[in-house]
């Protein structure tokens, strides 16, 4: 196997990424990326500092559903990215934010990240909440932390899964594929999700759940519901449709997720807050397709 492709099994970074660090020399010892490693070889990777660019505003839409001086609550929009990475520069959550509240935001979150508590993926719909000082940011990181806020998710399904039930399995990094995640024997993060059938669609292949969430890791819905035999609709990293698939689901273009539901204390008055917001046009035709 190629050193570069063999670090990027190893390691949480794309081979590109990966190429990069050898190329710059920041593995030792010095070797070309396609140097074919052999059993016994030691390599030491020294991961560079990432150097943060300061995200510019941009007038972005955004779709407020409430806000004072202490946070800012949104729908965001299948498709938008929270905050600056590779690949998204720009037009994301972030400079959509900036551009709304100038300086305002916490400062907490870092350079890319002002104001953000929590996130969630590109393709899914849904409610954020967002810091705009820091004491917002750290009492809001704090009922994260503890599990105490209340999210409510819907998503389309591939099959029809049982009335409701529980998935509980520590979710961490694939050993087999280091860019995405996957229920782990050892290690990981404890993750639980209550799901609920809310309607069956397509004569029985697909359907519609919600999902309650105890606890918050990354691509947890997704992981969990692949892991019961019924991946979300539109999942092109966990899942495949099933032979016999119609045709509206097969090529349905994101994962059909929603976050419907999202409750939390204020970080000052502590009275709780609650919203919702419906299913986006998208995920509602297709339910509506499915219904005949």
């Amino acid at each position: 196997m190629r050193l570069d492709k063999f670090l990027s099994v190893c390691l949480p970074f794309s081979r590109s990424r990966i190429a990069s660090f050898i190329e710059n020399g920041h593995v030792s010892p010095a070797l070309a990326a396609d140097t074919k490693v052999v059993p016994g070889q030691i390599f030491t990777v020294h991961i560079p500092e990432a150097v943060e660019a300061t995200p510019r505003p941009q007038e972005i839409q955004l779709n407020i559903l409430y806000e004072d001086d202490d946070l800012i609550v949104i729908d965001k929009s299948a498709g938008m990215v929270v905050h600056p990475g590779a690949g998204n520069p720009e037009g994301t959550l972030v400079n959509a934010l900036l551009a709304h509240c100038g300086d305002s935001l916490s400062g907490i979150g870092g350079v890319k990240r002002p104001g953000i508590v929590h996130r969630i993926d590109k393709e899914t719909s849904g409610i954020l909440v967002i810091a705009k000082n820091d004491m917002a940011h750290q009492k809001l990181s704090e009922q994260f932390a503890c599990h105490s806020i209340h999210r409510v998710y819907q998503a389309i399904v591939y099959g029809l899964p049982q009335t409701e039930g529980t998935v509980e399995g520590n979710i961490g990094r694939s050993p087999r594929n280091r860019q995405k995640m996957a229920i782990v024997s050892t290690g990981g993060k404890p993750a639980v999700t209550h799901y609920r059938l809310l309607k069956t669609l397509y004569q029985r292949r697909a359907a519609l759940v919600e999902c309650r969430l105890e606890t918050g890791r990354t691509h947890q819905i997704r992981v969990h519901m692949t892991s019961i035999g019924h991946p979300l609709v539109g999942d092109k990293t966990y899942g495949n449709p099933p032979k016999g698939t119609p045709d509206i689901l097969r090529h349905f273009p994101r994962q059909a997720l929603h976050a419907a539901v999202l409750a939390f204390a204020h970080p000052r008055t502590g009275k709780t807050l609650s919203f919702s917001t419906p299913l986006p046009q998208d995920m509602a035709l297709l339910i509506k397709s499915g219904e005949t």
